[in-house]
């Protein structure tokens, strides 16, 4: 059984939990402009990737299928993940169509409520891929419930789009990297000067 610990007490906006973790270890796995490879391309790819993590309960067989489900759930996160961090793409219809997306994947892999003396712990009761996909959807409840799932963003570098847990004192980072807050900064200012250069009257 793989789950997510879940309780009342405020975590460290600072702390990257167990539950960030595997949230952002499932996130990460898109191909970027960075050299980034996809993770989830096939059903070989994607059982390769489960092999390597634990916490989503290790090797199983996978299918081209569960990993174009895989990419589904991915990217409804980071679709939320950008919301968070106030980008305008995460927002409206496809933020809707992402949250229609995680409540229809909530249904598909509900999680059991298992209570000891130690703690209340939120867990797929699943195995092999659809547990591992109740464990992420166990992270992000877990974490949710400490009032910091705002302060899991994803980049708002369009090639980035990494998620990264937001360690600012008042929750306002946008980028995971200074270097991707720099590129976008020096983009906008080459459209600033385009449209300048564009305004100038003809010679």
């Amino acid at each position: 059984m793989s789950g997510a610990t879940a309780g009342p007490s405020k975590l460290s906006p600072r702390a990257v939990t167990p539950e960030v973790e595997t949230v952002l270890a499932f996130v990460n796995t898109r191909a970027d402009g960075s050299g980034r490879e996809e993770s989830f391309a096939d059903g070989d790819a994607f059982a390769a990737w489960l092999a390597r993590h634990d916490a989503f309960g290790g090797a199983t067989v996978a299918t081209d299928a569960d990993a174009a489900a895989a990419r589904e759930l991915r990217d409804a996160l980071v679709t939320v993940l950008l919301a968070h961090a106030g980008d305008e793409g995460g927002r409206g219809e496809p933020l809707r169509r992402a949250e229609r997306h995680l409540r229809r994947a909530g249904a598909l892999y509900p999680l059991a409520t298992v209570i000891t003396a130690d703690g209340v712990e939120l867990a797929s009761p699943q195995t092999g891929v659809p547990g591992a996909f109740g464990t992420v959807l166990a992270a992000v409840a877990a974490f949710a419930g400490s009032g910091d799932w705002g302060r899991v963003k994803a980049c708002r570098n369009p090639p980035c789009h990494f998620g990264f847990l937001d360690r600012t004192r008042n929750g306002g980072g946008l980028y995971c990297s200074p270097g991707c807050g720099s590129q976008v900064s020096m983009r906008s200012y080459r459209e600033r000067q385009r449209r300048a250069t564009g305004a100038l009257p003809d010679a």
